[in-house]
């Protein structure tokens, strides 16, 4: 394979993160120099113990938090640490969120929320991205409960409606933070078999944080961490 599509096939990579938390006496360096590649197509899962820096590793690649010293690259582009502007577009662009809590707006029915990062987005018409909140509804199973609110939806179909809601941009990477963590074991089975199959039918890059040994090994590939760092 030619360095040219060895590169297309990388959704996300990072180079040398560090990341400190705290001040002063109780500052903790909580990543300590991480490497990682996230590759189209390719689910991966990181675990480790509670503190080792999972989910900081999470929301550094989500966009939501910066780090101290390093590179994160999105589809070969550089993201620059000093612009809001920047992460936002790219937020909204490439990245999907999958947390462990849905974060449903309560007052919107589910297609309303599916709706919501598009209407951020705003590439689309409010027909067009209506029509697409509906697909992805019909393709989570639940195309017939569009105009429900949450309060009417059980706990997995409420994290059926957060998967789709993330794909709604279509973006090149799936961020999970533990994703089944809030639910019983047949609906973390068919959240996790949801997930995954729409990931690989879209050719996204997915990562999870799980506690979940066997959701982890049902994964293409397990990175562990250990204070702030993969090991092997």
């Amino acid at each position: 394979m030619s360095a040219r599509s060895d590169q297309a096939k990388v959704a996300m990579s990072c180079r040398g993160l560090h990341k400190h938390l705290g001040e002063g006496e109780a500052r903790v360096h909580v990543l300590k120099g991480v490497d990682l590649e996230l590759n189209r197509g390719e689910i991966s899962a990181v675990v480790g113990p509670s503190g080792c820096g999972k989910s900081t590793l999470l929301y550094l690649l989500g966009l939501l938090d910066r780090q101290d010293e390093g590179e994160i690259l999105v589809g070969g582009e550089a993201v620059p640490l000093d612009r809001d502007g920047a992460h936002t577009r790219l937020r909204c662009e490439h990245i999907g969120f999958v947390f462990q809590f849905h974060f449903l707006l309560p007052e919107f029915s589910a297609l309303e929320n599916v709706i919501l990062p598009m209407r951020k987005l705003g590439k689309l018409s409010e027909d067009e991205m209506g029509e697409r909140a509906k697909e992805l509804l019909e393709q989570v199973g639940l195309g017939d409960k569009t105009h429900r609110r949450p309060s009417q939806l059980s706990g997995g179909e409420q994290q059926r409606v957060a998967i789709a809601r993330s794909l709604a941009n279509r973006p090149s990477v799936l961020l999970a933070d533990e994703p089944t963590g809030n639910l019983d074991l047949k609906n973390s089975m068919m959240v996790f078999d949801l997930l995954t199959r729409l990931a690989k039918e879209y050719q996204q890059a997915v990562l999870i944080v799980t506690h979940n040994p066997e959701l982890a090994g049902r994964c293409d590939r397990i990175l562990r961490m250990e204070d702030g760092l993969f090991v092997q």
